[in-house]
């Protein structure tokens, strides 16, 4: 495993890390906390030494699995969860400090631990980057000990930007991928210049980067990969990346003849991240061990040669740039 410093926070994490949207089971089955376990564990095991979470994941399940396994370690763990998307209707106006106070503290209860290294608001409406007394209160969350940083989880680039002009903000979690390439542009650079971790989510593009999908794979009923395709539920960019499903297993045969001799697509997705050195992490979930193993592996991978790296590029520009570029 290598390991890269999560920004001002000054934590030294490995580059591929945890999410935990989906550790107790695939996405729309039970939460099963033994699997959950299991897979955090052995990401532990094998050097994975930040996981992320939120409150909302299986209603706190997730927290309490990663705060149980935390607590039986020896090893320096660094855990991050998320508030704000328990706010039902998820509106500005609910976005008050007391209640996130609220959340922070069901989170500290929910983990069983003291205090929280990373707290990060859970893509909130564009409109609560604007309010100067949300983020202030954070301020106030770490000088009681409940948390060590802040960080925002967005869905946009317009609010990376914006939330990182809050001197309080360490880090940002934002949608990069071979299929959202957006962030690597206007937004790394300004990250770069004020220190701000750069945590990758949705690395796989909801499954698809992993070359296993095809016209034929039916998802379950559950699964947001099913019912969010349309932005039904929630942003519509969470779901593959908000590229149009049979657009983007065109894509994926098109990267395939980019590297004909790895079978492995997900391996390379993960490592073109990190070909990216603003990139602090990049967090894949996991709800068995193979696929937990697989994404691991891309920390030892070769680097990907300048000519490929052109490659994806123009596949980007071609396929799916007029699609999604503008838009997150």
């Amino acid at each position: 495993m290598n390991y890269r410093i999560l920004g001002k926070t000054g934590f030294r994490i490995s580059d591929i890390s945890l999410g935990t949207w989906q550790v107790g089971g695939r996405w729309g089955d039970p939460f099963d906390d033994r699997s959950a376990e299991r897979i955090l564990n052995h990401a532990i095991d094998h050097g994975v030494n930040f996981i992320d979470t939120a409150d909302v994941y299986s209603d706190g399940l997730s927290e309490a699995a990663v705060g149980r396994v935390v607590k039986a370690r020896r090893e320096r763990v660094y855990v991050a969860t998320k508030c704000g998307r328990r706010i039902q209707p998820h509106l500005n106006s609910g976005y008050q400090p007391s209640v996130l106070r609220g959340f922070v503290e069901d989170s500290l209860r929910n983990t069983g631990l003291e205090t929280i290294d990373l707290i990060q608001l859970h893509c909130p409406p564009t409109e609560v980057y604007y309010r100067p007394e949300i983020f202030s209160l954070f301020d106030d969350l770490k000088r009681e000990g409940k948390i060590q940083n802040l960080g925002v989880s967005v869905e946009k680039v317009e609010e990376a930007l914006k939330a990182i002009q809050f001197d309080n903000v360490t880090t940002v979690q934002i949608i990069f991928n071979m299929f959202r390439q957006r962030p690597s542009e206007l937004f790394f650079r300004e990250a770069k210049e004020k220190k701000i971790g750069i945590i990758a989510r949705v690395p796989l593009a909801s499954g698809l980067l992993t070359g296993k999908f095809s016209r034929s794979t039916t998802f379950a009923a559950g699964d947001h990969r099913n019912f969010n395709r349309e932005g039904k539920a929630f942003d519509k960019g969470e779901t593959f990346s908000g590229i149009d499903y049979d657009t983007g297993l065109e894509a994926v045969e098109n990267l395939r003849t980019v590297f004909p001799d790895n079978p492995s697509l997900a391996t390379i997705a993960l490592r073109w991240i990190l070909m990216f050195p603003e990139v602090s992490c990049t967090i894949p979930g996991a709800s068995t061990l193979d696929q937990l193993q697989s994404n691991l592996g891309a920390s030892s991978q070769p680097e990907i040669s300048a000519s490929q790296m052109d490659k994806i590029r123009r596949i980007y520009d071609e396929k799916i740039r007029p699609l999604v570029h503008h838009l997150w």
